[in-house]
């Protein structure tokens, strides 16, 4: 037995604070952390609901709730929630996805790169902003250019951790497109590290996920070359 070990190995995620779980950017699954009864209320009342509590938190900052500019601010937020940053979390919302017959024996890799996107840190409720680069090699069939980016879309489209949302977008790829072969990279600032904590304006982050083919060097060299044209 090694006389050390690394802190992931030894640290007991049920012994941390949740704050130092947060801090330490750990991702607990390449699900997304979802309860059973997640989907048994529809929108509409998710919404009131929502509006509810965020004038309850309006309320307890000391903010004036009938100033004009903020007695519409928990509806808005409430509806933001639902029907947009987040309503990836809803699989209804996965985008339909038509496959087509490679008729043009297509062998080399299909590289879709620079697709912006903007997500949400699960810790902290704040933005995470990025690119995703994506490549597969067909097995037989071919999707249609900009589901590739719904794809993407859908998956940030949920409170995230970045290594989460590399996997969730690999691994549907995988299964619709019946291959290994899919290479996924993200490029992504997260605000939770850049507008509070640390404060630091200048990193980002970078996240992969090869499989298939993608695991050999000269295929990882040959996509990165063409992210760097």
């Amino acid at each position: 037995m090694k006389r050390k070990e690394t802190l992931l190995n030894t640290l007991k995620l049920s012994d941390m604070d949740p704050d130092e779980i947060g801090e330490n950017h750990i991702s607990t699954s390449s699900d997304t952390p979802l309860r059973a009864d997640a989907f048994d209320m529809d929108d509409a009342t998710k919404i009131k609901k929502i509006e509810e509590h965020f004038r309850e938190i309006m309320n307890v900052l000391g903010l004036d709730l009938n100033d004009d500019s903020l007695k519409g601010t928990p509806k808005r937020v409430a509806k933001m929630y639902v029907k947009e940053i987040f309503s990836g979390l809803d699989p209804k919302n996965f985008p339909d996805i038509q496959l087509f017959d490679n008729k043009y024996n297509y062998k080399e890799m299909l590289v879709e790169k620079d697709i912006q996107f903007y997500s949400n840190c699960e810790h902290h409720f704040v933005p995470i902003v990025g690119k995703a680069h994506v490549a597969y090699i067909s097995s037989g069939q071919v999707i249609g250019l900009s589901k590739i980016n719904r794809i993407v879309q859908h998956f940030a489209k949920r409170p995230q951790v970045q290594e989460r949302l590399t996997v969730q977008i690999a691994q549907s790829l995988k299964k619709i497109l019946n291959t290994e072969d899919v290479a996924v990279v993200i490029d992504a600032v997260h605000l939770c590290v850049s507008s509070r904590g640390i404060k630091d304006t200048s990193s980002a982050t970078v996240t992969s996920h090869y499989s298939g083919v993608f695991k050999r060097e000269e295929k990882k060299q040959e996509f990165w070359a063409y992210l760097n044209n």
